[in-house]
């Protein structure tokens, strides 16, 4: 394949995936989001949880959107009795199933037996007015309320350390889990990135947009060898790992987003290590 037929294979073949899309709300939802886990913090009022590898779903009591504001498109069953006060979860369609979950939820209409594959984790109840060990209690008894097996609150633990933390950590990650979260007890609603809420996962990630290809030498000759990426602020380098061989031949368009990994960063700021996971979905931008 010569590199102008490769650059043509690399335009087009990620163009699919784009064909339907979620109508756009009004306005993204006002919603948290969590802060990496630095091993320092205190436990004591802490609650444990797995975090699901899904997409987050936020229903604002008649419509269910996705974190950048989109309107999802379930089927009406799958929504029905749901009630008229906010409350959010991961759209989960099981360990290693991020793919599946995200193909199904970008689709106007979805299959009914695919729809019958996910379920809604229910992790808070969206009210500024409780602490958030409060809202376990309110977002279990919306769960309840509904009364469908698709719709399950997300369990909640306390650990005594940091090394408890971690043990519980490597239990997850083992099952082929993403990792945990953690979520200050005492802590009100509040939207925007804040360390009342913490991701615990073996390493760190975040997102970057694909601004360019780089052709692959050796045994990667004529299909890709690294992404050039920029991330949102500004900062631009390779991802030349983590790809599978399909994903050299059809690798992530420009101007996608993708998630990376890394452990870390570099005297000049930038990530170490880092590794491509995944294309991230268009629901959630």
């Amino acid at each position: 394949m010569q590199r102008r037929d490769l650059l043509s294979h690399i335009s087009l073949g990620c163009l699919g995936s784009l064909a339907s899309l979620p109508a756009v709300a009004t306005q993204p939802p006002a919603l948290w989001l969590a802060n990496p886990y630095q091993g320092n913090e205190k436990l004591a009022d802490c609650w444990v949880s797995e975090k699901y590898d899904g997409i987050r779903g936020y229903w604002n009591g008649h419509q269910l959107l996705s974190r950048s504001g989109k309107a999802l498109n379930p089927p009406t069953w799958f929504v029905q009795a749901w009630p008229s006060q906010p409350f959010e979860g991961e759209l989960w369609a099981g360990l290693g199933q991020f793919e599946q979950a995200a193909s199904v939820i970008q689709q106007k209409q979805a299959t009914d037996s695919a729809w019958r594959a996910m379920r809604f984790m229910v992790f808070d109840a969206n009210t500024s007015t409780q602490a958030f060990t409060d809202r376990i209690v309110r977002y279990q008894s919306i769960v309840k309320q509904i009364g469908k097996p698709w719709v399950q609150a997300v369990p909640q633990s306390q650990v005594p350390s940091h090394a408890a933390l971690k043990a519980m950590l490597h239990k997850i990650v083992q099952a082929g889990g993403e990792g945990l979260m953690l979520h200050r007890g005492s802590s009100l609603y509040q939207s925007g990135r804040n360390s009342d809420v913490l991701k615990v996962k073996p390493h760190e990630d975040a997102e970057a947009k694909v601004i360019g290809h780089e052709p692959g030498q050796g045994k990667h000759a004529e299909r890709l060898g690294a992404l050039m990426v920029e991330t949102p602020q500004g900062l631009r380098f390779k991802l030349g790992t983590g790809f599978t061989d399909a994903q050299r031949e059809n690798p992530p368009a420009v101007g996608q987003w993708v998630t990376y990994s890394y452990r870390g960063l570099t005297d000049k700021g930038g990530p170490r290590f880092a590794s491509f996971v995944r294309i991230r979905p268009t629901v959630e931008r």
